[in-house]
């Protein structure tokens, strides 16, 4: 099955200002992100609104498709450059996430080979618990997404019985088609809630495959997020 790795990346950013173009240990993020995925050995595919971000790769083997910059999500931009491309699989990895790891790229696009639809990623971290910018999930017993919230979810009556919190990481792994088909339903009342775009695939009974990891993702959303990274690029992560 053909299969690639898309990154969506656009310029305007609200709470960290063109954090594509942000310098990291020397580098701008959005390079770090591309040259992490053409270490994974696919196809890489940047899909963005600016020329400023494709110039940063433009000595890379790394195709570029220029989307609009009012598509509304990185899904939209994903699906954008994909739509009529001969491809069966596709991951977003999103443009702000510096850490990459073959293996887990491996599992998500072995998920979608076994039949999921939908595969994503997820990592035991206690700290995530109270922290509204971190995105919390809870599975079913078979691994499947129950829900997603920015809020400490589940709530623990005992602190005696409290485990790790699952913090998701976004990096979504789809069948093109379940994408294609994503993009096109209407926003649910829960995701216009949480603000969070997955909500809208469970309130259309779309199951999430969610691969536990035990790797360490942490994106960069605001100036806070770029400090905690830079420390772990410090020490050698």
């Amino acid at each position: 099955m053909s299969r690639a790795i898309v990154i969506p990346s656009r310029l305007a950013s609200t709470r960290l200002k063109e954090k594509a173009l942000v310098e990291l240990s020397g580098k701008p993020l959005i390079r770090w992100v591309a040259e992490g995925c053409l270490s994974t050995g696919y196809r890489v595919i940047l899909a963005t609104d600016s020329e400023r971000i494709a110039r940063v790769v433009r000595d890379l083997p790394v195709e570029v498709c220029f989307t609009p910059s009012e598509l509304p999500s990185g899904s939209d931009r994903v699906a954008y450059a994909v739509k009529d491309m001969d491809l069966d699989l596709v991951i977003n990895y999103q443009g702000d996430e510096p850490f990459v790891y073959k293996e887990d790229v491996d599992r998500l696009f072995e998920a979608l080979e076994k039949g999921e639809e939908v595969a994503t990623l997820a990592v035991e971290e206690a700290q995530a618990y109270d922290r509204p910018s971190d995105v919390k999930v809870v599975l079913d017993s078979r691994g499947y997404a129950l829900y997603f919230s920015r809020s400490p979810i589940p709530h623990f009556r005992e602190e005696k019985v409290r485990p790790y919190p699952l913090k998701h990481v976004g990096i979504y792994a789809y069948r093109k088609d379940t994408l294609l088909e994503f993009v096109s339903m209407r926003e649910g009342l829960l995701e216009r809630a949480e603000g969070l775009e997955q909500l809208r695939l469970l309130e259309s009974g779309v199951k999430i495959k969610v691969l536990l990891t035990e790797n360490y993702y942490h994106g960069i959303d605001t100036p806070e997020d770029l400090e905690i990274v830079k420390v772990k690029f410090s020490n050698g992560l």
